[in-house]
């Protein structure tokens, strides 16, 4: 299914609190009082995001972790894909990869707050992505992102949504040969980074955009203000 295509399948509405503006392209508000005010992501980042691995997934891949114009690459998933989300937030972004990577692929979303994999859980729910949550094509989980989902790796695919100081390489190792992570990197100043792992092991690394994320950090340090 195309990028365009799934935005349009899985309705923002859906998770973001009431009376947001939910269709302008800007980050919105979810609700979570902590030192970094936690949103979720502008429209057009998930496009990006999607057209990145949708450009380097292929039909025996597994997407994981956790993504407009501006790629310039093919714009459709393999079916057989799974991805997983880092720092989902709301649960769009994964529910959006889920749908991507359906029928044989699978979602796998990580987050440190509990209270926000609760609230995606039920947003989800209420998304033409729900029924992926009890078929297991999609699952969300608590945990601490900076250390991945070993128990799904290797990914073909993994997206960080908070900004990491430095590639964490719990993420890089469990990231497959052939396989692309796009990650957030910086702290007052962030860049979009593209990281591909060659099938012989070795990293690349480009920086595609400026961008501006709340920390990749410990939930105890998120809400103690660090």
């Amino acid at each position: 299914m195309k990028v365009a295509e799934v935005m349009e399948t899985i309705d923002r509405g859906l998770f973001v609190p009431d009376g947001t503006s939910a269709y302008v392209d800007s980050p919105m508000p979810i609700g979570l009082q902590c030192h970094h005010f936690r949103t979720t992501c502008a429209c057009y980042l998930p496009s990006i995001i999607g057209g990145k691995f949708a450009a380097r997934v292929n039909p025996t891949c597994q997407v994981s972790m956790a993504i407009k114009k501006r790629v310039g690459l093919r714009d459709s998933m393999a079916a057989s894909s799974s991805s997983i989300p880092e720092e989902f937030r709301t649960g769009y972004l994964t529910a959006c990869f889920a749908i991507m990577v359906v029928p044989r692929g699978r979602a796998v979303g990580v987050e440190h707050i509990p209270e926000l994999v609760a609230s995606s859980i039920q947003n989800i729910e209420k998304s033409a992505a729900a029924p992926l949550l009890k078929e297991c094509s999609l699952s969300l989980h608590f945990g601490d992102g900076r250390q991945g989902w070993p128990e799904c790796a290797p990914y073909d695919a993994i997206h960080v949504g908070a900004a990491a100081p430095e590639i964490p390489q719990p993420l890089l190792d469990q990231l497959k040969p052939g396989g692309r992570m796009v990650i957030p990197v910086g702290n007052m100043f962030q860049d979009l980074k593209v990281v591909d792992k060659a099938l012989d092991g070795s990293i690349s690394i480009r920086s595609e955009t400026s961008v501006r994320h709340v920390p990749l950090t410990s939930r105890d340090a998120q809400l103690r203000g660090y």
